[in-house]
């Protein structure tokens, strides 16, 4: 008896080093494959952008006179130079709408969206002097394609016509002292990760602020240095959220983090990492059952069943790539269900094969995996299983003479014919 649970010991352990490399090189395929796939889904899709407001800067020509000493005169003259001062919009209306697309290469989901940005701001010339106003919208990603931009202003006409450039587009108009107008902008455009609407560096200051986002997605999530909505409202398949501010004094900025998508390959890497636990229950469950019902299990069984769980994780892995992360786990499931199973019927017949083994390999191995698609809940499962597998161990084998069940191997061990020689 002894010598079957080392043997069986040591096929464990050979399992759990073959499903350490595999963890190994399926991680490695994964963060491998995430430093190239995601630079491509940058160039194809777009980055994360982050939308600022448009800097706008109002110039003043003033002439000064300027003294100076020549040749020992004294000489005036008149020097015409620019007064620059940065204004802030008096208001600010913006509207966002966030349509959430993710995107597979690989092992991996990328958090793509579609964005459609419109905001009007507000200008006003507060001096008493006419100025020549120079405004800007800073693009929010330099990789990145815009459909349908408007970069216009109601109420005058552009002095100079608006011009881009690859981080911006710019316009100048002329403002009489107390004159105001509405700068409207807007653009179609897709990105990865997140959105973001900034202040400017530093602590800014806005006035008169308000933005509208809609989503097509239920999970929103808020970066830790972020503002949340000051009202939000379920709006189809997602929110609609609201930021209000009359005047805003702040470093941080609102920003929208996209959910993700299980991802395939950190969770194959889970799996793997724990299939040596789930072998362990196996085992256990199964010697427990055999020696209830006095099936006589060879390590040899268990060397075949060990491999049946390999091909598992190891179908998984190697699915998960090319179909649906669902399809891979049950494709997976069933192949080494159908290994287990046909090879135990053969061996054991059909009751054990099918309602022992079926059964435990159904809890250990695939309800056991599909505990890591529940994040943050996978640790509670296999503790729940882990406590409840012992509980029913106890109960059933709670009057098993374990003295008898020790004697009755030994006495069926063949006796050693090297001994009965010396003897």
């Amino acid at each position: 008896m002894i010598r079957r649970f080392i043997a069986i010991g040591l096929i464990f352990s050979c399992v759990s080093v073959a499903w350490f490399v595999l963890g190994g090189v399926t991680s490695q395929r994964t963060h491998t494959a995430d430093a190239t796939l995601r630079s491509q889904v940058v160039r194809l899709w777009g980055a994360p952008q982050v939308q600022m407001p448009p800097s706008v800067t109002a110039t003043l020509r003033v002439t000064k006179q300027v003294e100076s000493l020549e040749e020992g005169k004294r000489i005036v003259r008149k020097v015409e130079e620019d007064l620059v001062d940065k204004v802030a919009p008096e208001g600010s209306d913006v509207q966002v709408k966030l349509d959430l697309a993710h995107r597979q290469k690989g092992l991996l989901w990328y958090a793509t969206y579609n964005v459609t940005f419109g905001a009007a701001y507000e200008i006003v010339n507060d001096s008493a002097h006419a100025r020549r106003f120079e405004i800007a919208l800073p693009f929010p990603a330099k990789q990145a394609v815009f459909d349908d931009l408007q970069f216009e202003i109601t109420g005058k006409r552009w002095t100079a016509a608006p011009a881009s450039s690859r981080d911006r587009i710019a316009g100048t108009v002329h403002l009489e002292p107390g004159e105001r107008i509405v700068l409207n902008v807007g653009y179609r455009s897709q990105g990865m990760d997140r959105w973001s609407y900034g202040f400017g560096e530093g602590v800014a200051e806005v006035r008169n602020f308000r933005l509208a986002m809609r989503t097509n997605f239920n999970d929103i999530d808020f970066p830790e240095d972020g503002m949340s909505p000051g009202r939000k409202e379920r709006a189809g398949e997602g929110w609609l959220l609201n930021w209000d501010f009359k005047r805003l004094v702040s470093g941080v900025s609102i920003t929208m983090l996209m959910p993700e998508k299980l991802q395939p390959g950190p969770l194959a890497s889970q799996i793997v990492t724990f299939a040596p636990v789930s072998l362990l229950f196996f085992i256990v469950v199964l010697l427990t059952i055999g020696i209830v019902r006095r099936v006589d299990l060879h390590p040899m069984h268990f060397l075949f069943i060990a491999a049946s769980f390999f091909a598992f994780h190891l179908l998984f892995a190697y699915l998960a790539d090319q179909v649906s992360i669902n399809a891979a786990f049950a494709i997976a499931a069933v192949t080494s269900l159908a290994l287990t199973t046909s090879y135990l019927r053969v061996a054991f017949g059909n009751r054990f094969a099918f309602l022992a083994a079926g059964t435990a390999q159904l809890v250990y191995l695939v309800l056991f995996s599909y505990a890591f698609f529940f994040k943050g809940l996978t640790g509670l499962a296999i503790t729940i299983g882990a406590v409840a597998t012992l509980f029913v161990l106890m109960q059933t084998t709670a009057r098993i003479d374990w003295n008898e069940i020790f004697a009755r191997h030994r006495a069926a061990t063949p006796p050693d014919p090297a001994a009965l020689s010396v003897c």
